[in-house]
């Protein structure tokens, strides 16, 4: 991302306008098929990322942001649960934030292959140079791998060095080519061997094409071949056309390349394309490695709520069990063991036990299976006659299924998967009714709204509950109506459903009980245009709420 726990960003929209046709009509010019690369460990062959023993790895991975974040030590094992292969850490160099220096290096190397993971480390203080005057130069980033190079000897199986995130914004971003192959260049000099991933300009979005068009000519400057180019999908690659014509023209050209960063929730600027990004790199064999676990200063795009892999946003759900998401697709490095050799599905998990059953959730546990090498986690799923729903997901054998309807009869049963895709047979199911009404009293809450910030088509939004009764609350459903257009877009802390202007909002595992005196809060982003009122009347189940 652009700096320190943002989300996304993007050039002006007549910018995105040029986008469109020159992605449309350019054409590649010069680019021609890439050498195959020596070297050990983790190297370019033929245009595509391989292992040293020549087996392709193609990442399915997370970015982490360890440098804003290093007291989250658990972020590497939950990330490895959820079945990535990869992980990409955010550290800095000194220039713009705190230094990790070797010692805090070489133990996220340590985590890392504790946890089976490929790591791909870069530094973060370079983002935006040229545009953003805090950012540092690649080659300042190029001097702090070198100062790392005692902790990185060796590591070639395990680690990529991504020398600098971002490193060019949106003025003159042809200015890129020239530091970007000399910082290549001193990293070799230096006598590094790994691979070596850069990232493009336009913060990361190549939408001049500079990257593309200069992409030979910079992989040629690098003695080893060892070099893999990396570019962010944001908002600019907001249709199918935009994300295929450039995944396929380094695809065609032999050149590998990566997504190295990628979001896919509507922000201000506009609806990134994850779906094509993720069917396309499937279909293509090429790596990508999603924005961000958590911790982002507009949580749009955070995969998880709070550092907790127990709680995952839509946008989580959608990388880890998504059609070609991470559950689907991941395959762990040979150099680990597993991944391509394993095909041994894990044991059938035990039938689901449910308790804790309220109007809007049920609570299931269900005995572990077993496998060959290790069970990732299990998927929930609503099974009605022939058709199943995902709803739910968990590392461990447990997990609240919220977002129910009162008085429904429900059907659940559980899958296991392993790390390298393998999933599997169905657990027997369990039959679940959901409890009648609701014990919140009438007259017993208030509700606090406001408007956390707001741009030009879109806002963020954050409810407080409070329970003012003596009894605790439940399960709930909070209702109330916009009236100026607004629409949710994306929620956290509980799961809206909209018709025109009303709304209804059922509670996350989290959020569904309200102790007495004591508050939840629901955030959200939505749409607007123009005029942004607040909601004049809130009820919570079906009692109507104070104004907080």
């Amino acid at each position: 991302m652009s700096t320190a726990r943002h989300t996304a960003k993007s050039p002006a929209p007549v910018i995105l306008t040029v986008l469109a046709t020159l992605l449309a009509f350019l054409a590649l010019g010069g680019l021609a098929p890439a050498r195959a690369a020596s070297g050990t460990g983790l190297h370019i062959s033929d245009g595509r990322l391989t292992e040293g023993n020549g087996n392709d790895f193609i990442m399915r991975g997370v970015n982490h942001a360890h440098t804003w974040y290093p007291g989250e030590t658990q972020s590497l094992a939950d990330i490895k649960a959820t079945g990535a292969n990869t992980v990409r850490v955010v550290l800095s160099d000194g220039y713009r934030w705190s230094r990790n220096g070797p010692d805090d290096v070489a133990a996220v190397i340590a985590d890392c292959k504790a946890n089976r993971l490929i790591c791909v480390l870069e530094v973060h203080d370079t983002t935006g140079y040229g545009e953003d005057s805090a950012a540092g130069t690649l080659d300042h980033a190029a001097d702090y791998w070198i100062s790392l190079k005692d902790v990185l000897a060796g590591q070639e199986d395990y680690v990529i060095i991504n020398i600098g995130n971002e490193p060019w914004g949106n003025t003159d971003p042809a200015g890129w080519t020239v530091p970007t192959t000399a910082a290549v260049k001193k990293l070799r000099a230096a006598g590094f061997a790994h691979t070596i991933m850069v990232d493009a300009p336009n913060w990361g979005q190549d939408w001049q094409n500079v990257m593309r068009d200069n992409a030979q000519a910079v992989y040629d400057a690098d003695s080893t071949g060892n070099l893999l180019f990396s570019i962010h999908m944001y908002s600019v690659y907001n249709t199918a056309q935009k994300v295929t014509d450039y995944l396929n023209a380094f695809v065609d050209a032999g050149l590998p390349l990566v997504i190295g960063e990628f979001g896919g929730p509507a922000d201000q600027y506009g609806d990134p394309d994850e779906d094509t990004m993720m069917s396309e790199a499937q279909r293509l064999g090429l790596g990508w490695i999603a924005w961000s676990w958590s911790g982002n200063t507009d949580p749009v795009l955070d995969l998880t709520i709070g550092f907790d892999p127990a709680q995952l946003s839509s946008w989580g759900e959608r990388i880890f069990h998504g059609a070609d998401g991470i559950a689907q697709t991941s395959h762990e490095a040979t150099v680990y063991g597993g991944a391509s050799e394993d095909t041994e599905a894990p044991t059938a998990p035990g039938t689901p036990a449910a308790s804790a059953v309220t109007d809007t959730s049920a609570k299931l546990t269900w005995a572990a299976s077993s496998d060959n090498v290790a069970v990732a986690g299990y998927d929930v799923v609503r099974v009605n006659g022939t058709t199943e729903t995902t709803v739910a997901s968990s590392a461990t054998t447990s997990v609240t299924v919220t977002g129910l309807s009162a008085g429904t009869a429900y059907s659940f049963a559980v899958y296991a998967r392993d790390a390298a895709g393998n999933r599997s047979a169905r657990s027997a199911a369990v039959n679940v009714t959901t409890d009648e009404g609701s014990t919140t009293p009438a007259g017993s809450c208030s509700v606090g709204y406001k408007v956390v910030g707001q741009w030009q088509g879109g806002f963020q939004g954050e409810i407080t509950i409070r329970n003012t009764g003596t009894a605790a609350i439940d399960g709930w459903t909070l209702g109330f109506s916009f009236a100026n257009g607004q629409t949710i877009t994306n929620m956290w802390g509980g799961t809206p459903t909209q018709t025109g202007g009303s709304v209804s909002v059922a509670p996350a595992s989290y959020t569904a009980t309200i102790a007495p005196n004591g508050t939840v809060t629901v955030g959200f982003t939505g749409s607007q245009s123009g005029t942004n009122a607040a909601p004049a009347a809130f009820t919570l189940s079906g009692a109507a709420c104070a104004a907080a």
